[in-house]
């Protein structure tokens, strides 16, 4: 390439060094105000009163349940959007057919319907009223102000974030890998499993974090199906709840507090893997 060809490198910001002071430390005010603050002051009342305060409010009979209900929902919840989620998006990204669109559209759905509107679906479809119920009622079996309608209302509102995570992935990554796996004799379950799968490991583990998150900390749509029934159909922040609205303080930000420590931990998480995709891609990027 001859040095005619050649463009001089334009500067991708010309702001004056005092603009991007200002922008910078604008950005670090609102962070500190609208989260550091607040996560502070969790902390801050839920230790307000001593730790002996603090750690009956969490060995509390109810909190337990609580906590015990929103791990079971995670740990139900996650690993099934993480099949579908993995599922979807490799048809998505490596295959056309019909309906390709709709069942994009079909997974943002979670994205654009209020939580709360979700749960009432729900119960209008489960619920003693609703188009399954006499049948339920009939078979004693319960959906709604039950464990199965918590599952249910928290697979729906994280349906969505393991196959957003991989559908990009997969798209840029191209066919070549998995055209030369099958070239060489790979079936479909081995080229998904030794050869997909691992080259998108850091895309998938972030995305099963954000659904881990989001499972832990849904209000709306298990508020609408729970029936806040005490030590049987309350999550973590339905416990909040209840107990705030009832002035027990002390216990209310205890108890906020473990979801303020999920909340820190999931961040942590995030964080080392978007570094490790950063990482990877850039070595991708050496090798292209």
């Amino acid at each position: 390439m001859s040095n005619a060809n050649v463009r001089p490198a334009v500067a991708l910001v010309s702001e004056s060094p005092w603009v991007r002071r200002a922008l910078i430390a604008l950005a670090l005010a609102f962070v500190a105000l609208f989260l550091v603050v607040p996560l502070a002051f969790v902390f801050r009342q839920a230790l307000g009163k001593g730790m002996s305060v603090y750690w009956a409010a969490l060995v509390d009979p109810d909190a337990l349940a609580a906590i015990e209900l929103t791990l079971v929902a995670a740990l139900i919840s996650v690993p099934l959007n993480l099949v579908f989620g993995i599922a979807a998006a490799w048809a998505i990204a490596k295959f056309r057919f019909p309906g390709k669109s709709a069942l994009v559209t079909l997974i943002d759905l979670p994205f654009s319907v209020s939580p709360v509107v979700a749960g009432l679906i729900y119960v209008l479809v489960f619920g003693l009223q609703g188009w399954f119920g006499g049948w339920l009622r009939d078979h004693d079996l319960k959906v709604i102000f039950a464990v199965p309608g918590i599952v249910l209302a928290t697979i729906f509102v994280t349906l969505p974030f393991v196959a957003r995570e991989l559908i990009p992935v997969l798209q840029a990554q191209g066919n070549d890998t998995e055209e030369a796996a099958a070239v060489l004799g790979a079936s479909g379950w081995q080229t998904l499993w030794r050869v997909t799968l691992p080259s998108v490991k850091w895309g998938l583990l972030y995305g099963v974090i954000l659904c881990n998150a989001r499972a832990m900390g849904e209000f709306g749509a298990v508020s609408v199906v729970s029936g806040h029934i005490r030590g049987l159909t309350n999550t973590l922040p339905l416990q909040v709840e209840i107990l705030y609205n009832e002035y027990q303080f002390a216990a209310a930000f205890a108890v906020a507090s473990v979801l303020a420590l999920l909340a820190l931990v999931t961040l942590g998480l995030k964080l080392i893997v978007e570094r490790r995709m950063g990482s990877a891609s850039l070595i991708g990027e050496r090798f292209a």
